[in-house]
């Protein structure tokens, strides 16, 4: 159904932009409208709404087209639940900046785009809403323009943002050539060569893989990611580069019919290379921000891999399996909206309280940050995939998917997929290392500078934000069947049919993947297994102790607590470094020992460590090759000697009278 009119009612998801002089008021009413906003978009997904709004511009050949159906519905649904989160969060995280008032606006404006991104059902409008979030996202990222930190990290991007805008124009020139619309619905009945469709398929890869942070196309990522507003930050990582997924299930499920299994297989590789990329430079990550922000490329191929499963199983017509795969993949999209934008949300309070996202300069925050280390540690359970948090489920459904592929009676399939559960279970491995570094570093330990001293508990706004998320992290893990369904009416609109009852069993409590009897887990009864044995294990030493409780402190190599410093706990670089020296050939390393002064008899050493990321080295080098060619031409072509510019006029000149003549 096509709607003609000019949707006024959309204006109101713009009055917290025209309210942003006032900022506390501005970001309670963004949450609150991203509160009703979620809640009418799971109504019309269960609806299984489906229509198209269109409305001339001021602009004679311009036309805004915004489609509603339970694909976008699900992204604006994503997107509102965090900024409904992080708005309240913001209501106190703002206090940290002078221009508060800028930073509302850009902040209202960043999310209200992410929702027109989605919504968008031409190519203009697309393509406008696309740079406006790309330009605002990036004022956002250089908003502390006075360190050069940012600044640079705000030119690795917006290059960036638009290498990969420039091919997503290259996809959508392809489709208009063999379609002759710019209109997305007539991209759906397409037919296109098989050679266009490569190439339709491989821009698209790069063009929004790009934005998601997908190898090698990622070295933006992690400098864009920490240096912006922690507020932005979890928007960034938990919804925007869920924009370039959205668009990339666009082009595959419904733009691109017929798709060959080699698709498939190139997205699953890069999936799989992303992963392990990504969480090995997380591993030996010191910043807070910056290890979520690996960690964020890693996830998003996480994604990756389950689409790349169900472009396959789409291929050869194994349905169940690529109805699993998809239900995944949104499942993981929801999952780590959630526990990332909890975790860089954590990170905004560790920094706002201690100013520093180093982690060798914090320690012990526990004690000064109860609550937050809580809700920290919540959102590690989830993104770790430990049992019965959210992560847990949505890469449990992954797993199924690639182990039931090894069943199915193709060869090349049977054979590679235990290959690739492999990779993801090495992923997660690391993953939970990782995470165990970062919490224990900072959390946990005694405090290692005068900074950890100064902090004190987060302010009540910043923790029901998390609380929100973290609540949301036990309740998508513990009751799996609500997304699911509601995930479920999304497969129906894109594939056109259920796979509900091969996912949820006995009202909810059981979740299996399929009939080929392989695995079945609930993570309720996991929650409650975990609860009995606990109180039993609990009153059982109480029983044989006779309630006697003996406090001790805590063993330290027969030192004693009291003779301990700082020194003697892990550091964040001493824990990553067995796995840095191992594999050294991934990392470009950087280390230096400097002397200054004199302890006692010794001079005082500094050690300091550098993890360069080779592809950014990489492109830096080529860059700066680039910039050099470019210079020697331009002397060549332009010496600044006028009888050359005469001769180049001359030369034109023929030029065009010979083209007359013939």
């Amino acid at each position: 159904m096509e709607i003609s009119e000019e949707p006024f009612y959309l204006l109101i998801l713009i009055l917290p932009l025209i309210l942003s002089f006032i900022p506390r008021f501005s970001l309670i009413l963004q949450s609150l409208l991203s509160s009703i906003l979620l809640i009418i978009s799971i109504s019309l997904i269960l609806s299984r709404a489906d229509f198209i709004i269109s409305f001339q511009s001021v602009i004679p050949f311009l036309t805004f087209s915004y489609k509603v159906d339970n694909l976008s519905l699900f992204f604006t649904g994503l997107v509102s639940l965090l900024s409904f989160a992080s708005s309240i969060y913001s209501v106190s995280y703002i206090k940290e900046f002078e221009n508060q008032k800028v930073l509302t606006f850009l902040y209202d404006l960043f999310i209200f785009s992410m929702i027109m991104v989605i919504l968008s059902a031409n190519v203009p409008t697309f393509l406008i809403w696309w740079e406006i979030m790309s330009v605002v996202s990036f004022l956002l990222v250089i908003f502390d323009y006075k360190k050069q930190e940012n600044l640079n990290a705000g030119i690795f991007y917006i290059f960036m943002t638009h290498f990969g805008t420039t091919f997503i124009i290259i996809s959508f020139i392809l489709l208009y050539i063999y379609s002759g619309s710019l209109e997305f619905k007539d991209f759906v009945n397409v037919n296109l060569p098989e050679d266009v469709k490569f190439l339709v398929f491989l821009t698209s890869l790069i063009g929004f893989g790009t934005k998601a942070g997908i190898f090698p196309l990622h070295f933006w990522l992690p400098k864009a990611h920490p240096v912006a507003p922690s507020n932005v930050s979890a928007l960034m990582s938990g919804v925007m580069i869920k924009t370039a997924v959205y668009m990339l299930i666009r082009f595959y499920f419904e733009f691109l019919k017929d798709i060959p299994v080699a698709f498939g297989y190139i997205v699953l590789f890069i999936g799989a290379l992303s992963a392990i990329y990504g969480i090995l430079y997380a591993y030996v990550q010191t910043d807070i921000k910056k290890m979520l922000a690996y960690s964020s490329m890693e996830n998003i191929v996480i994604i990756l891999i389950a689409v790349g499963l169900a472009m396959i199983f789409k291929s050869s017509h194994v349905w169940i399996l690529m109805g699993i795969s998809f239900i995944a993949v949104l499942y993981h999209t929801l999952n780590h909206t959630v526990f990332k934008g909890l975790l860089f949300l954590g990170a905004g309070s560790v920094l706002f309280k201690t100013h520093t996202k180093n982690m060798e300069e914090l320690g012990g925050l526990n004690k000064l940050m109860p609550k937050t280390g809580v809700l920290f540690l919540i959102g590690i359970l989830g993104i770790t995939a430990l049992p019965p948090f959210n992560g847990f489920v949505s890469e449990w459904l992954i797993y199924q998917s690639l182990l039931f592929g090894s069943k199915l009676n193709y060869e090349f399939i049977s054979f590679t997929m235990p290959l690739f559960a492999s990779v993801l279970a090495l992923t997660g491995a690391f993953a939970l290392g990782s995470f165990a570094k970062l919490y224990g570093t900072v959390f946990l330990g005694v405090g290692r500078t005068d900074k950890v001293k100064k902090a004190s508990e987060s302010d009540s706004f910043m923790l029901t934000g998390m609380g929100f998320l973290a609540f949301m992290v036990v309740i998508l893990g513990l009751i799996p069947v609500l997304p699911v369904y509601v995930i479920d009416e999304v497969l129906k609109q894109i594939a056109s049919f259920s796979i509900y009852n091969y996912i949820i069993y006995k009202n909810g409590l059981l979740l299996i993947s399929t009939d080929y009897d392989f695995g079945r887990i609930s993570t309720s009864i996991l929650a409650i297994a975990g609860i009995v044995i606990f109180v039993i294990t609990y009153f059982l030493i109480r029983k044989i102790g006779n309630g006697n409780v003996r406090e001790y402190e805590t063993w330290a190599c027969g030192l004693g607590e009291s003779n301990l410093t700082v020194k003697a706990q892990y550091s964040a670089s001493g824990f990553s470094q067995p796995i840095r020296r191992i594999l050294s050939f991934v990392y470009k390393i950087k280390e230096s020992l400097s002397f200054s002064g004199k302890k006692y008899f010794l001079p005082k050493k500094t050690y300091k460590l550098e993890i360069i990321d080779k592809i950014e080295d990489l492109a830096l080098s080529l860059t700066d090759m680039f910039i050099k060619i470019v210079l020697k031409v331009r002397y060549f072509i332009q010496p600044g000697i006028i009888h050359v510019y005469i001769a180049y006029i001359i030369l034109t000149l023929i030029a065009f009278i010979l083209y007359a003549v013939r």
